[in-house]
């Protein structure tokens, strides 16, 4: 037998990437020189602060930090995150035993799940959810349990049931507030009732909190670790990809619960030496001096929110407007949902060329939505909700 036409055992579980169909319908489109205005990856469009820029340069030019880092990152910025941590949530965190700096979000999620998680481990989460939170459990052997989530309450809901009626109880809870794709976003007490049930029922808890900065109209998203005795059984992963516009950076920390901060260090011990050092030197510089810039960024995703809020409404298609991320969650016009989200997506791109992220690519029940992300310029998400107007009304 040839040993080339076996499925490789992990590479099996994992379904063929529903945004591809997308993303090479856009690359034939703008082949052909036609301008499509890409709504869907959620990938920052804003420069990096310029002052994080000129410290990565010097940085880079020293010989001595070109050498293999710190698995675990350097003392002085997980110092740093965790000084964060204390002046904007009035959390006390050790930056020895409760911060461990990660090659971004996704690193310190899939690691996370391969140190905690093992065969058969009941994993709950939302979803719709972004693809990690569902495949990341699949692929470290766990067992995906998602709960619908329309509302915060229903999903806290469901969680109560499941705890109460299941056999297998969670071993652990993979949450987002802000949430992608669907935007929902929860207060403090809402991460209170997590925090009682995880502790109640034994179970561990990771909160991704890729959107930390980007709350709007006042609303100032909540870290799970300011609820009492979360430490005890939580812990949170906060990037700097959208805060400071760093995405390809590729800088994230985990933060909390020193047993499972020790776990992930010990993963990563064998697997990486660290983010480049001129980077994490230069993160230390955003983290110190790029306060306001965050504030800025962040009104900039809120006009956006509103100029594509306005201009669907003016298309003929009513959306509510989101109290933080960076994307907006649209139920598809009735008259399409027959269809489904992939084939409207699809006829997005060819009528009007606007890409955006169909919702069954983020699980069964994102079926009959689609994501927009706000990473076009005002002018730009102007002209893609006429050219969705034409489309819709013809």
């Amino acid at each position: 037998m040839d040993p080339s036409s076996e499925e490789f055992y992990r590479i099996q579980k994992l379904p063929p990437y529903v945004f591809a169909v997308i993303n090479e319908m856009r690359a034939k489109a703008r082949a052909a020189q036609i301008d499509v205005i890409d709504l869907g990856m959620g990938n920052p469009d804003g420069a990096t602060p310029r002052v994080i820029v000129n410290k990565l340069v010097e940085a880079a030019r020293n010989a001595r930090n070109h050498r293999y880092s710190q698995s675990r990152g350097i003392p002085k910025l997980r110092e740093e995150v965790v000084k964060r941590y204390r002046a904007n949530y009035r959390v006390d965190l050790d930056p020895d035993r409760e911060a461990i700096v990660t090659i971004g979000a996704k690193d310190a999620l899939a690691h996370l799940l391969f140190a905690t998680v093992g065969p058969g481990d009941a994993v709950v989460s939302p979803n719709p959810a972004y693809p990690i939170h569902q495949y990341g459990v699949i692929m470290a052997e766990g067992h995906a349990c998602m709960l619908p989530m329309p509302d915060a309450g229903t999903f806290l809901n469901r969680l109560e049931d499941l705890y109460r009626s299941s056999t297998r109880k969670p071993k652990l809870l993979l949450i987002s507030f802000p949430h992608n794709p669907t935007t929902v976003c929860v207060d403090l007490d809402f991460l209170r009732e997590i925090v009682r049930l995880a502790r109640e029922h034994g179970t561990m808890v990771i909160h991704d909190f890729a959107y930390a900065d980007l709350g709007f109209d006042g609303y100032k998203p909540p870290s799970i670790l300011q609820v009492e005795g979360a430490k005890e059984v939580a812990v949170e992963i906060f990037s700097m990809s959208k805060s400071y516009n760093m995405a390809g950076w590729r800088v994230g920390y985990c933060l909390g619960n020193p047993k499972m901060i020790a776990a992930l260090a010990r993963i990563k011990s064998y697997l990486d030496y660290g983010v480049f050092q001129p980077i994490q030197i230069a993160s230390i510089i955003a983290l110190r001096e790029c306060e306001e810039d965050t504030r800025k960024i962040c009104a900039i995703y809120q006009k956006r929110r509103d100029v594509l809020a306005a201009g669907l409404k003016r298309a003929g298609w009513p959306v509510e407007k989101p109290r933080g991320s960076m994307f907006l969650w649209a139920p598809i016009p009735e008259r399409f949902r027959p269809i489904g989200s992939l084939e409207f997506a699809k006829l997005l791109l060819e009528k009007a060329q606007v890409a955006v992220s169909p919702g069954i690519g983020f699980g069964p029940l994102g079926e009959g939505f689609v994501r927009f992300a706000l990473v076009e310029n005002d002018q730009r998400i102007r002209q893609a909700t006429r050219a969705i107007g034409q489309f819709l009304q013809a």
